[in-house]
């Protein structure tokens, strides 16, 4: 019987696989039905964390803004806050305004008077 050949796509299919382990420990960067497992499991963690990362960022973004509002006064809150920046219907969602309370707290301040004014003279004057 005359010898067969194999071709090269398997080999090829492999070293793919490879080289996305290749900077994996031990067994998880060799062995082809190891580097396979490893693959999966990596691919599925980064697309679990991308959605965690968001979370973890608008909670973060969330921390920073209330700190800086309640330096500001006792009674006021994160969440009156945004009360009021939707009443008021200013455009600045909370990565910027997270921004501007770590660069510029007293943009914030300022930025934070205004909309109380503007919030507090329409109640007293009844126009809602």
């Amino acid at each position: 019987m005359t010898r067969i050949r194999r071709g090269y796509i398997a080999r090829r299919r492999r070293t793919k696989i490879r080289l996305f382990a290749s900077s994996f420990r031990g067994a998880h960067s060799r062995l082809t039905r190891t580097i396979t497992q490893q693959k999966i499991k990596a691919l599925v963690s980064s697309n679990r964390d991308r959605g965690r990362q968001k979370i973890n960022f608008r909670r973060l973004w969330i921390t920073r803004i209330n700190a800086v509002i309640r330096e500001m006064g006792v009674s006021y809150s994160y969440s009156r806050f945004i009360h009021d920046l939707y009443k008021k219907q200013v455009l600045l969602n909370r990565k910027i305004l997270a921004q501007i309370a770590i660069s510029n707290k007293n943009c914030l301040y300022m930025i934070s008077n205004e909309i109380i004014k503007e919030v507090d003279w329409k109640e007293s004057t009844g126009i809602i």
